[in-house]
């Protein structure tokens, strides 16, 4: 019973400071975060625990609680709101008014972007989706919004190479979702090779690779 009422207070305490918008509490929890993906990487998820994390803060396991509630908490936190983004920006290229080929190039530049931007968030998902989120009966609510977000990008970028095909300015070279996966798995394949500080920026990649697929879909690319 004591056990159960210090959770509850140390829940009740996260969810004051987060509330209070205090900004030691929000820089200590971002500071969280980042350890937590640097660990999530490394190690993967499964093999990673807050005792991990805690240790690459120098802080002990049982500090973190004031922060995040669990393991699966902190994984949520580190790629929910880059994916979301991710979709923001996707639907603002798709919904502009400039050619589907245009649309589609900003798309792959867009993605690579990102994932410079929220390295290494989005490689921690990349990697280790495939085993984290089983059948549907099985997923939990935040896996389920994972892949609704998912499921949104993936018809977006789907939707631009339909658009292409129909206008005569993308190639027919096989259904529009193959084309749409293979190019945005291009993209995500980064994760095993891509680092921030490495010989190549994420604007030096976006275009290498965003050339590499144009001229490989585009009906007039020579």
């Amino acid at each position: 019973m004591r056990c159960c009422a210090l959770s509850s207070g140390i829940g009740k305490r996260r969810q004051a400071a987060r509330s209070g918008g205090r900004e030691s509490y929000e820089e200590r929890r971002r500071k969280l975060i980042e350890a937590a993906a640097a660990v999530f990487q490394e190690k993967g998820y499964g093999a990673a625990s807050l005792g991990d994390v805690a240790n690459l803060l120098g802080s002990d396991r049982a500090s973190l609680y004031y922060y995040v509630s669990s393991k699966e908490e902190l994984f949520h936190s580190v790629v929910f709101h880059a994916a979301e983004e991710n979709v923001r920006i996707a639907e603002e290229i798709c919904a502009s008014d400039i050619p589907s080929g245009e649309k589609l190039e900003q798309l792959i530049r867009a993605l690579m972007l990102s994932y410079e931007k929220h390295y290494p968030y989005l490689y921690v998902y990349v990697q280790e989706k495939m085993s984290l989120f089983g059948p549907e009966e099985d997923r939990s609510v935040w896996a389920s919004d994972m892949w609704e977000l998912n499921r949104r990008y993936q018809d977006l970028v789907t939707g631009v190479v339909e658009e292409g095909i129909k206008e005569g300015v993308i190639k027919d070279v096989g259904r529009p979702r193959v084309i749409a996966y293979g190019i945005i798995g291009m993209v995500a394949w980064t994760h095993r090779w891509f680092r921030p500080e490495g010989q190549s920026t994420g604007e030096e990649v976006a275009e290498a690779l965003a050339e590499i697929a144009m001229r490989g879909v585009l009906a007039d690319r020579t």
